[in-house]
């Protein structure tokens, strides 16, 4: 008898998902962003900006800069976007 799994079987989980993290990178550069734009430049308001950018570029098309770098460098999984995260299948 042959057992077969679903490829969401077979994927590493994390603690984290991509969401969870990229949230918690947004949030943080935003409030370093203000930090900094306070006490050093106004000028560092153009990170917050950056950030805000890249957080419509993930609702738009579900991928910016920082969730590819997550993926490939740390292995994180989307929720919102299982099936992106599935490897293609050979030909």
């Amino acid at each position: 008898m042959t057992t077969t799994t679903c490829p969401a079987e077979t994927r590493t989980t994390s603690a984290w998902p991509l969401e969870r993290v990229l949230f918690a990178m947004a949030g943080t550069m935003t409030l370093l962003s203000a930090l900094l734009a306070v006490t050093v430049s106004p000028w560092f308001l153009l990170l917050t900006a950056f950030v805000g950018v890249n957080q419509w570029l993930y609702v738009a098309f579900g991928a910016c800069g920082a969730s590819l770098v997550l993926k490939r460098v740390f292995g994180l999984r989307s929720v919102l976007y299982p099936s992106r995260d599935l490897p293609e299948s050979p030909r």
